[in-house]
């Protein structure tokens, strides 16, 4: 089987830590990024703060396969993370000619123009990371990819590295749902998890037509294991007087 690729997500900007606006990024970075093989390990919210981004970049680029950012890529005096991701890998910050010349088919006035053009800045030896909108690019230094923050923008560049990127396994679930409480079968699904190591065994509690109950979702790449494993979680939940329900892979619980 292939080794895991892995992956941490930065999520930059004053106004999520705040919660002025709410993150919807990881959500499809997650889900996108699991179906080509690259499983997230690791994510953070920081704030526009220029040593805590330069911090945190030089920290996980080197713990992860890639590091995706989101935010702070904008005409504003806020928007550093250009500047950041520069300083991180020390090197100049230099306006790109290829986005330049997208920005400037926006006719404006000159302070305004001046404005657009800060988000033609980019660390030199980067790379572009094309924008389907037809706003300026992202851009990627060695394995840190730098998208906007605006979702739909950067739901278009996560788009255009589809294939470009190394992969591994695909983790897939399992779900098996329970009426009954965590508490009935917590000892169980311990016994369980320390049996297959090599899958998750995660326990989500709900509350639905009136009744309690617990999804257990299993993750894993090998698909009959999980399988394996839904069994014996079914038995133990039998066995404690309920009906379990297979909900089966991957599936919406």
């Amino acid at each position: 089987m292939k080794d895991a690729v892995t992956a941490c997500v930065l999520i930059i900007g004053n106004e999520i830590l705040s919660g002025r606006t709410q993150d919807i990024n990881l959500n499809h970075i997650a889900k996108t990024l699991g179906k080509w093989g690259i499983q997230i390990r690791h994510c953070r919210v920081i704030p526009d703060v220029e040593k805590t981004i330069i911090d945190t970049v030089n920290e996980v680029r080197h713990e992860y396969d890639y590091v995706f950012t989101t935010g702070g890529i904008g005409p504003t005096h806020d928007d550093i993370t250009a500047v950041c991701i520069a300083k991180a890998f020390g090197v100049e910050l230099i306006e790109h000619p290829d986005i330049a010349v997208r920005i400037r088919k926006r006719p404006a006035p000159d302070d305004i123009m001046a404005s657009r053009l800060l988000m033609a800045r980019v660390p030199v030896g980067a790379t572009l990371i094309d924008n389907p909108s037809g706003g300026p690019q992202g851009f990627a230094m060695e394995n840190v990819h730098v998208m906007a923050g605006i979702p739909s923008v950067m739901q278009g560049m996560l788009s255009s590295l589809d294939g470009l990127l190394k992969s591994g396994p695909i983790i897939h679930s399992h779900t098996v749902r329970a009426y009954t409480g965590e508490s009935s079968i917590a000892d169980a699904l311990a016994k369980i998890q320390d049996q297959h190591p090599d899958a998750d065994v995660g326990s989500y509690p709900f509350f639905r037509d009136e009744r309690y109950g617990t999804n257990l979702v299993i993750r894993g790449a090998d698909i009959e294991q999980l399988q394996t494993i839904a069994n014996l979680i079914m038995a133990a939940v039998t066995a404690i007087g309920e009906t379990p329900e297979d909900l089966g892979q991957d599936a919406e619980s």
